[in-house]
């Protein structure tokens, strides 16, 4: 056999061994950004998906993986870690007073600046060839410095006295722009006080608050109190055992865990939500399916005229989207100027409280619920129906059975075992369906005596939502803790569907 490779080949070779190095590169330059902007772990996946492609794709024992890789690598990236990541900060303390490192809170503490007001000075600043020269008022006269580059470091210039102030200063809209080299330049008068800029207008004696002693602690040079560092909490805790912000992210361990089921101003709301998500699941699951159900029987009625016409109405809210029909029904149920209430107050003299009253929001969130997912039901059941045999209707009727009795002993059991993994799907969908409630209700009405941000109308996800994204201390970890039980909770489901799925098919190879 002739192993000689043709120049034509040897090409082809060449540029696909140059793609994947330049590709290689690329993602290890990306690897690098990621770290230096202090994004570790994903600079660690991102590498691994880059050396998982150098191998699959260059070397051509690999060839059957290079077809899944892609996929593999999706999930990974934009699934599986999310996941992990989010679980992981239920175990950390994670929040907006928590978002730094232990040693950049050091430094902010170490930062900080104490201004002695009396020792503030109202200054001018005048320009003298390249560089400056700052004035400060006093009674006598004033002080006048040595000349200042102004440029991008620390500067120390000394001052001396003079009787008469500079004769052309500069304007303060051009002392504005000179604000941040101003901010480095420290001045010292004849009689040792050190200035820096204090202000728009002002030098005065700047004192670091904090100083960093030898076994960790951050001692007050002003006689304030002396911070020690408490790594259980993830703060700086001064002799009454006060916190300092900012604090810094660590492990708890189970606390944000302990706190859903122990406090009662979380685990209260939390019971309350998980079993409103749990019946609006099952409630939209119910209805749209009875609905899409019915819809898809009077559709298929021999003796309904016009019925294209019919079923593009009936599916038309399947095609507009969905977050538009949302707000679109937001505006109906406006309970001061929407058509609802007109309609309602016209007929029967009420106008309901949909969006304050807890119970009138959440059977609002039902009834657009099912307005929005009857169409899907609507489409299945049609397909389902049309496999039931006409055979055994037909002998059902000629025995006497009525239109109910058919329905309910041959067409129900044969339509619902393959629905049943799309109706434990469309179960999990709603479980999580947050979008629906942050643009119809946004989770209010809020329910009272609460320590967390929590509504009456909030599933479990919209109620994570808010804890991590619209709550002001932003409490990422807890928001973690509560999204791990929602996980193990839908892949209970996903479980539930997969045995299902299994045992339908199951039933099909044995018939």
């Amino acid at each position: 056999m002739n192993n000689r490779q043709t120049p034509a080949s040897m090409t082809r070779k060449t540029v696909s061994i140059s793609a994947i190095s330049i590709a290689f590169i690329a993602m290890l330059y990306a690897v690098f950004s990621l770290y230096m902007t202090g994004q570790p772990m994903i600079a660690v996946l991102v590498l691994i998906v880059a050396v998982g492609f150098a191998i699959i794709y260059g070397n051509g024992r690999y060839y059957a993986q290079r077809f899944i890789f892609p996929g593999v690598a999706a999930i990974l990236l934009f699934i599986a870690f999310p996941v992990i990541y989010t679980i992981y900060l239920g175990f950390t303390n994670y929040s907006s007073f928590n978002l730094l490192s232990f040693e950049r809170v050091t430094e902010v503490h170490l930062s900080k600046r104490v201004v002695d007001k009396t020792s503030e000075r109202v200054f001018l600043l005048t320009r003298e060839g390249t560089g400056y020269r700052i004035f400060f008022k006093s009674d006598a006269g004033g002080f006048l410095s040595d000349r200042v580059a102004l440029l991008d470091g620390p500067e120390t210039v000394s001052a001396v006295a003079v009787d008469t102030p500079p004769a052309s200063p500069m304007a303060m809209k051009d002392v504005i722009k000179l604000r941040a080299p101003l901010g480095q330049v420290e001045v010292i008068l004849p009689d040792g006080t050190s200035l820096r800029n204090s202000g728009l207008r002002k030098f005065a004696s700047v004192q670091q608050e904090f100083q960093l002693s030898p076994n960790g602690q951050l001692v007050s040079n002003i006689g304030g109190p002396t911070l020690t560092p408490d790594h259980e909490l993830g703060f700086y805790v001064d002799e009454d055992g006060k916190t300092v912000v900012p604090g810094w992210r660590t492990n708890v361990g189970w606390d944000n865990f302990k706190r859903i089921f122990t406090s009662k101003g979380i685990r209260g709301p939390m019971l309350s939500i998980f079993a409103w998500t749990v019946t609006f699941a099952a409630a939209s699951v119910g209805l749209t399916f009875a609905v899409g159900l019915a819809l898809a029987m009077v559709l298929q009625w021999p003796h309904l005229r016009a019925k294209t016409a019919y079923r593009i109405l009936l599916i038309l809210p399947y095609a507009v989207p969905a977050f538009i029909s949302i707000l679109v029904f937001r505006g109906l149920f406006n309970q001061n100027f929407g058509e609802i209430n007109m309609i309602l107050e016209g007929l029967f003299g009420i106008r309901p409280a949909w969006f304050t009253d807890g119970g009138l929001a959440r059977l609002m969130l039902v009834i657009v619920n099912t307005w929005l997912g009857y169409p899907y039901m609507m489409l299945l059941s049609m397909g389902f129906l049309q496999s039931v045999p006409g055979d055994h209707k037909r002998a059902a009727s000629l025995e006497g059975a009525g239109a109910w009795l058919v329905f309910r002993k041959i067409t129900l059991p044969q339509i619902l075992p393959p629905f049943l993994p799309l109706l434990i799907a469309s179960f999990a969908f709603n479980f999580n369906n947050i979008v629906l409630i942050l643009l119809l209700t946004r989770g209010l009405p809020d329910i009272p005596g609460t320590i967390i941000p929590a509504g009456e109308t909030d599933i479990l996800g919209s109620f994570t939502f808010r804890i991590a994204f619209m709550d002001s201390g932003q409490q990422f970890g807890l928001a973690g803790a509560i999204t791990f039980l929602i996980f193990v909770v839908v892949a209970g489901l996903a479980y539930a569907n997969f045995v299902a799925m299994r045992r339908q098919a199951a039933k099909r190879s044995a018939q």
